[in-house]
């Protein structure tokens, strides 16, 4: 990872392993959706159902989560619309902040992976790029984008990733809530908006599902990542994103209208991982 731009150094040359792990949280608590870690997964209670969106799984090939698939009785831009809005505030499983803790991986059978696609390319902002127009794709893109977002560990880094990945009507530089995680960071570290090299984060994706989709150009995925954060010591916790990602010319990119539902934050390969609809990740 490349070193960070420097800024002002932390307060105290030693951090406990208890304080990182609440600065971590603290972090987290300000964010709606993933790259954030250690957070009570609270979703959005909209009581929105996914009228009109298709939910099942695109080809057999990945798991959704619960919820009765429909499809659109009326066909045209508004209905479209509508159906992608239901999808992405539909709510999802609710767990205890502590599951985003590190706990024991489970014995159950986990059935098979979702491979994820390799990337083929470089795009904007430097997020990994070149993945397939296929639900798989959108979720690697997802991956992408949040791991490069936060692994920039500066607020000029983040900011350029969603400016380059995000639709007219999507978040923004302000709004995202992948900003306003590295920014909490940031201050609760003591930090400038440039980061420190005394400050690393390391955003490994491992898990997810497909929440479901709206025609073959709409797609939310879900990812549950592992969250590493190391100032002087490490402290590690899950953190998971959604977001609608939508083709547009010849990539998938974060779409316009809010951002999904909070996805839980779990600790991957756990039974309650595997019980809120997560898959195991690999990449092909």
């Amino acid at each position: 990872m490349a070193p960070r731009r420097g800024g002002r150094e932390p307060r105290s040359p030693q951090w406990s392993r208890r304080k990182i792990l609440a600065l971590l949280a603290m972090a987290v608590l300000t964010v709606a959706v993933l790259i954030a870690g250690l957070v009570l997964a609270a979703a959005h209670a909209l009581n929105t159902t996914q009228d009109g969106a298709d939910a099942s799984n695109a080809g057999g090939s990945i798991g959704t989560a619960a919820g009765p698939p429909a499809a659109p009785a009326e066909t045209g831009p508004r209905v479209t619309a509508d159906a992608q809005d239901a999808l992405a505030a539909r709510s999802m499983p609710v767990v205890p902040e502590s599951a985003s803790h590190p706990a024991p991986v489970s014995d159950r059978d986990p059935g098979p992976p979702i491979v994820l696609p390799p990337a083929t390319d470089t795009g904007p902002a430097g997020v990994p790029a070149g993945f397939p127009h296929t639900p798989e794709g959108a979720m690697a893109q997802l991956a992408a984008i949040d791991q490069t977002a936060l692994q920039s560990g500066s607020l000029s880094g983040a900011g350029a990733v969603i400016a380059a990945w995000a639709l007219p009507g999507g978040p923004t530089t302000s709004s995202w809530s992948g900003v306003r995680a590295m920014s909490t960071l940031l201050n609760a570290t003591g930090l400038s908006g440039g980061g420190s090299p005394q400050l690393a984060a390391v955003l490994t994706p491992l898990m997810g599902q497909i929440k479901g989709s709206v025609g073959p150009d709409f797609v939310v995925p879900c990812v549950d990542f592992e969250l590493d954060v190391t100032l002087q010591q490490t402290a590690r916790g899950a953190a998971a994103d959604c977001q609608r990602m939508v083709w547009h010319l010849d990539r998938w990119m974060i779409g316009p209208g809010e951002e999904p539902a909070q996805p839980p934050s779990v600790w991957p390969d756990t039974d309650l991982a595997l019980s809120v609809g997560y898959r195991d990740l690999r990449h092909g």
